[in-house]
Formats: structure tokens, sequence, C-alpha cells
């Protein structure tokens, strides 16, 4: 497949433009490659040594990412950037990066997949940044306890969750916001809803938390976010047969 085609139809699929307004990051190709043709294709959360070292043991042509080299200012090529384009202009390898497009998208984005593993029904749009929604909330068929959320997400004996334990026993219905975003626990307050969940836990609203009766659910900025970029390799799978392959490269965070 052509990489031209490939990354035409990304930043159609994922609307990147809609998101230039409010999004530091450069979203879609970062680094591009001589040899057009993409056959094998790697996802990862992060744009990091490792991850492209691993991509390129792989035998990945382009490396799809949440997390990019570019945030909105430009790098000059020393240090550790300098390494990390430099490797992967060597071994002639893409770079496509998606950030707020990627939690926000409602199919195969970050929030969307930690919906669909909860059993989230009744979705909406939820979590305002910038003027935009980029999470969801909904409703579970059956209030849950804390423990059987953390169970459906994989988090159960994870030592990055941090729960702030103030809702209901039984969760009834949730807002979902991933990665760093603890501070969105004010819309989830505003709505009356019995929990938050997000990846990062933040001091400043343990208070905010206790005072309202809401539990908030930090299961790691992380662990939040691969879910996008998994369900990236799925549908490209499914839409164009392209071998595709997750670089595993957790942060402890």
């Amino acid at each position: 497949m052509k990489l031209k085609t490939l990354q035409t139809w990304l930043s159609s699929y994922l609307a990147l433009e809609d998101y230039e307004s409010m999004d530091a990051s450069m979203n879609g190709i970062q680094v591009t490659r001589r040899n057009p043709e993409v056959k094998k294709v790697a996802v990862a959360v992060d744009a990091c040594l490792e991850t492209f070292q691993r991509a390129e043991k792989a035998g990945a042509d382009l490396l799809f990412v949440h997390h990019g080299l570019f945030w909105g200012k430009p790098l000059a090529l020393t240090g550790s950037h300098y390494e990390r384009i430099s490797f992967l202009m060597e071994h002639d390898m893409a770079l496509f990066a998606a950030h707020l497009p990627l939690d926000a998208h409602p199919e195969s984005g970050n929030n969307a997949g930690i919906a669909n593993a909860l059993g989230i029904e009744n979705r909406e749009p939820f979590g305002v940044y910038h003027g935009t929604a980029i999470g969801f909330k909904g409703n579970f068929p059956e209030a849950v306890s804390t423990n059987e959320i953390l169970r459906r997400l994989s988090l159960t004996d994870d030592p990055r969750v941090s729960i702030l334990p103030f809702g209901p026993r039984k969760i009834q219905n949730v807002g979902i916001v991933s990665g760093g975003a603890a501070n969105q626990v004010a819309d989830a307050i505003d709505e009356g809803l019995d929990a938050y969940i997000t990846g990062e836990p933040l001091h400043q609203v343990y208070h905010d938390c206790m005072e309202s009766g809401i539990s908030m659910i930090s299961g790691g900025h992380y662990n939040t976010e691969v879910y996008g970029v998994k369900q990236i390799a799925e549908k490209l799978k499914q839409e164009f047969a392209l071998e595709t392959c997750f670089i595993d490269v957790p942060t402890g965070l």
C-alpha cells in the first residue's frame, strides 16, 4: 500500500483537520520514508527510541503513535530528538501521530475503547476541552463495584491505579477521559455522575471528589491510552489487510 494513500485515509478517518486549532501536537505524518510502499504497520503509545528500535526489529515500515515527537514548537535536532529522528531516517521508517483525534474518535479512540471494555451503554459526548468533547459518558446495564470496573479494564493488580472512593458503592453511570485529564472530573461532578475514569490522579481534585460524593479511578496514563492504537491496528487489518503489531513500552505512569 502506498504511504500517501494510507496517510490520506488516516487523516480523513481520524478527522485531523477538526483538531488543528486546539491540539498542539503535529497530528499526521511527522517523518516520511523514501520507499513509498507500506507493508507492515507497528502501533505504540509513545514515540521514543525504544519503540522505534522494537518496531524496526518487527519489520515495520510505518509506526503509528498517540504521542508523537512534535508539540507546537520547533525543536533543534540535538540530543535525544536528533537520535530519534536519525534512527527513523536511517531505517526508512515513517512516523504518524494522532493525539486528541485518537482520544476522541467514536469508534477507534481511547475513550471509546475504555467504554467498550466496560460495556457502557447510552453513550454521549463528555469532557469538554477547548470547546470540544473528547470523552464519553454513559450507563452500565447493571450497577457495578469499583473492583468490577478494574477487573473489566484488566487493572485489578496494577500498582499504577489510584482511586478516590467517595461515590456510591454501586456505580450506575460514569464519565471517561483518558490520559492526563483529572481536572475533567469537574464535568462529571456537574453532571451528577457516580464515577469518573481517567489516567493520572491529581492532588487538587481530592477534596472536590470527597465533598461531591464521586469516585475517581485513575488507571494510569499509559494504561488508558493503549486502546486507540490497538484499535487502529485492527482497523488497518480489516480495511487494507495490512500486517500490524503492537509495541508495548509501558512507562509505569
